[in-house]
C-alpha cells in the first residue's frame, strides 16, 4: 500500500454530494495513491459561510451559484471552476403511507395541497420549490404546514421521524434513507435541477493537487458512479 506523500487535500461541501464525493475520493486516492482526500460535508449555506470566512480549504464543492459568488468574491482561483453534476429533486413519503400520483404537474400540485405537512431544505431545490409554489399561487395556502429542515439536515429524517408527510429534496440525499419511500423525481415539467461545481479555495497551498482531483472527478470515467448516486454527469 503506498503512503500518501502530501498532506491531505481538504474539501467541504453541501450535503448534496456527500456520497457521491466520498465514492469519487476513494476513486481518486486509487489511481493517485500519493494523495489522500479528506471531506467535511455540511449545510451549503454554512459550507459557504466559513470559505467567504477565510477558513483554510483546498477545495470547495457547492452549488453552481455559490461558486460562482464566491469566485467573483475572490475566494477561489479564477479559473478553476468546474461543473461535476448535475442533480434532480425526488418527492417521498413516509414508510408505509399511501403513495399519491406525482405523475403530473396537475397531481404533484393536488399532492401538495393535500398533504398535512411539507418537508423542504434550505438549499437551493428549497429556493426553487418556493418560486414554485409561488407560481401556483399557493404560498399563502400552504404556509402553515411548510417544514424546512435545519442546515445540514436532511429532509428524509423529518419524513422518517412523522415531521413531514411529504418531503422534497435532492434525490442523491433521498435514496438509502430508512423510513421513506421515495415516490420518484418531479415531474419533467417542473423538475429543479442543480449543478454542482467544484473550484480552487484562493488559500489552498497545493492548488496543482486540486486541479488534478477536479480534472478526474469530471471525467468521462466517473459517470457510472455519479448515476449510481442519482445524479448526471455536468
Amino acid at each position: 500500500m503506498t503512503t500518501p506523500t502530501t498532506t491531505p487535500i481538504r474539501i467541504i461541501s453541501s450535503m448534496a454530494t456527500k456520497p457521491l464525493l466520498a465514492d469519487l475520493a476513494r476513486l481518486f486516492e486509487a489511481q493517485a495513491p500519493e494523495f489522500s482526500v479528506q471531506i467535511e460535508s455540511v449545510g451549503g449555506v454554512d459550507a459557504a459561510k466559513r470559505v467567504h470566512a477565510g477558513e483554510a480549504f483546498d477545495c470547495v464543492v457547492l452549488a453552481s451559484n455559490a461558486i460562482d459568488t464566491l469566485l467573483q468574491d475572490g475566494k477561489l482561483v479564477a479559473g478553476s471552476r468546474t461543473d461535476l453534476v448535475h442533480s434532480g429533486v425526488a418527492v417521498a413519503v413516509p414508510a408505509g403511507a399511501p403513495c399519491p400520483d406525482i405523475a403530473s404537474e396537475d397531481a404533484l400540485k393536488q399532492a401538495v395541497l393535500q398533504a398535512n405537512s411539507l418537508g423542504y431544505s434550505t438549499g437551493p431545490s428549497g429556493v426553487q420549490l418556493a418560486k414554485l409554489f409561488e407560481r401556483w399561487g399557493i404560498t399563502e395556502q400552504i404556509k402553515a404546514k411548510l417544514v424546512q429542515a435545519p442546515p445540514g439536515v436532511p429532509v428524509g429524517a423529518l419524513i422518517a421521524q412523522g415531521q413531514v408527510a411529504l418531503g422534497f429534496q435532492q434525490l442523491s440525499e433521498m435514496r438509502g434513507v430508512a423510513g421513506i419511500t421515495v415516490l420518484g423525481p418531479l415531474p419533467g415539467a417542473v423538475q429543479i435541477t442543480t449543478t454542482f461545481t467544484g473550484g480552487i479555495s484562493a488559500n489552498s497551498t497545493q492548488p496543482q493537487a486540486v486541479q488534478a482531483l477536479l480534472a478526474f472527478w469530471a471525467c468521462a470515467a466517473t459517470a457510472a458512479i455519479k448515476l449510481q448516486h442519482g445524479m448526471q454527469a455536468a
